[in-house]
């Protein structure tokens, strides 16, 4: 029998940090289990201690340039609980509309720009082209729209917040501004044209599953797990914790309800936090079934799963579509693609809707009050799943401790599953060590990391930049082969 050896990808490219993968082998060359280690750490919550709550909003929306209106919301949230204010509706409809638009955009970016290549340019074509770039050359009508939805996002927080990125506009007890009738109008006219987009989007996708990705639902993390999230009132699709929220669902892959109308403030009992030795990241579980029964899966795939329906036509019209190819509660991971696009409709519908509202210009959108609460959970859906913040405050209002649990983490376990399962599913054992580096299996493998859109810088606040590396050690440690990405 063989030495044991493992495989590590690293960093694993397209996705937002610094991660790695190591796949572990057997004596016989097979598959045991593969690990998503995520190497870098600065620790938020430590170094906001000490300062006052009111700033919380500014400093965590700078986490991360890619979800910082998330972080931004959920804080702004939490200080409207420590000052103990019902924020003024138009307010409310405000907030609801900039995270309808950090969906939209979050999402476009997701598909897009960072996992299309995949699926029009082959698993297996050159990576120095399998990117936004070789995408704009071999479909460039497909990749411009795709910019241009983001955009479109970007625009509507930027007539909302001042700025595209870190716009320091919800605070507590409210927001800053109002909305001008000119940015409202400008919003409406972007619509038709970001319909457009998401419609083709959702046309490509579909044909693609229907002819080309039917292996990758049953192999690209398809298992049974938990689901949890925010569910609106009447059981609708929810993305933030507002009069319309009746609060956190978890229901089981088989579409049993295991906790309903779960309120924020109680997430420690329900929730809890493993750690491993080899990675940063949290291992987050529902309590109550412990760290292997307990866990599960947040993001729009488990959004779509809570719901009954989204409210709104088009998007409830592909949600049925998704549910007749993945069954009422959908458990491959691979169509976490799909939900994004859904809930980008979704998230247009509804901008729809809250521009007509007559309240949506109002001046009046921010309430006043001092401390009046020493501690306080806020939670809100980001793209990437549910956000919880969790602050302790003394009498003058400055921080004393800090939680953040946030949706990458959550998802961790999932990752870990979908990566073994594509490496024993695509990864047999050889004769050669060159087909064990095979360029196609280990795209698959980081795709599968890729269907959760994870943001490391969110969960353990990473930043940069490195070329991709794979090495193949034996187990006494010696370095068989290695391999580079540009």
């Amino acid at each position: 029998m063989s030495a044991s050896r493992i495989i590590q990808i690293d960093p694993v490219t397209r996705i937002e940090g610094h991660a790695k993968i190591s796949i572990h082998l057997d004596g016989a060359g097979r598959v045991e289990t593969a690990r998503f280690h995520v190497t870098e750490y600065r620790g938020f919550e430590k170094f906001c201690e000490g300062r006052p709550f009111t700033e919380m909003a500014a400093i965590t929306a700078r986490i991360c340039g890619i979800c910082p209106v998330s972080h931004l919301l959920t804080a702004a949230h939490t200080g409207d609980k420590i000052l103990a204010v019902a924020i003024p509706p138009a307010a409310e409809k405000l907030r609801r509309l900039m995270n309808l638009a950090q969906i939209t955009q979050s999402h476009a970016l997701s598909f897009f720009h960072l996992s299309s290549p995949d699926f029009l340019l082959g698993w297996n074509s050159d990576p120095l082209r399998r990117n936004i770039f070789g995408l704009i050359a071999a479909n460039p009508e497909l990749a411009r729209s795709g910019i241009r939805l983001r955009q479109f996002g970007q625009g509507v927080i930027e007539a909302l917040g001042g700025r595209k990125i870190h716009a320091a506009w919800a605070v507590p007890g409210g927001v800053r501004t109002p909305l001008t009738l000119e940015n409202r109008d400008a919003i409406r006219a972007g619509l038709p044209e970001a319909f457009r987009v998401v419609e083709q989007g959702l046309n490509v996708f579909k044909q693609l599953l229907d002819h080309q990705l039917q292996e990758e639902l049953t192999v690209f993390g398809h298992f049974p797990s938990l689901f949890m999230g925010l569910v609106g009132h009447g059981d609708r699709w929810e993305h933030t914790n507002g009069v319309s929220c009746q609060g956190l669902r978890v229901m089981n892959s088989d579409g049993q309800i295991l906790a309903d109308a779960v309120q924020e403030d109680d997430y420690a009992d329900f929730l809890a936090e493993a750690v491993q030795p080899w990675s940063y990241l949290k291992f987050p579980y529902y309590r109550p079934l412990g760290p292997e029964a307990g866990g599960y899966r947040v993001g729009p795939l488990a959004r779509l799963n809570l719901c009954e329906r989204i409210g709104t036509e088009r998007a409830d019209r592909e949600l049925q579509d998704m549910r007749q190819r993945g069954g009422r509660v959908v458990k491959a991971s691979f169509l976490y693609h799909l939900a994004r696009l859904i809930e980008i409709l979704a998230c247009l519908e509804q901008m729809e809707v809250l521009l007509d509202d007559p309240e949506i210009c109002s001046s009046h959108v921010r309430a006043r009050a001092e401390v009046n609460c020493l501690e306080a959970v806020g939670v809100s859906e980001a793209p990437r799943g549910t956000l919880f913040h969790h602050y302790r405050v003394d009498r003058n209002g400055l921080i004393q401790k800090v939680n953040l649990i946030i949706a990458t983490g959550q998802n961790n376990g999932a990752m870990n599953r979908t990566i073994t399962q594509i490496a024993q599913h695509y990864l047999t054992p050889a004769e050669t060590q060159a087909t064990w580096l095979d360029e196609a299996l280990l795209n698959r493998i980081e795709a599968g990391i890729r269907c959760y859109d994870p943001c490391l810088s969110c969960s353990t606040h990473a930043a940069g930049f490195m070329p991709l590396q794979v090495r193949l050690f034996s187990n006494s440690g010696e370095l068989l082969e290695e391999r580079a990405r540009a």
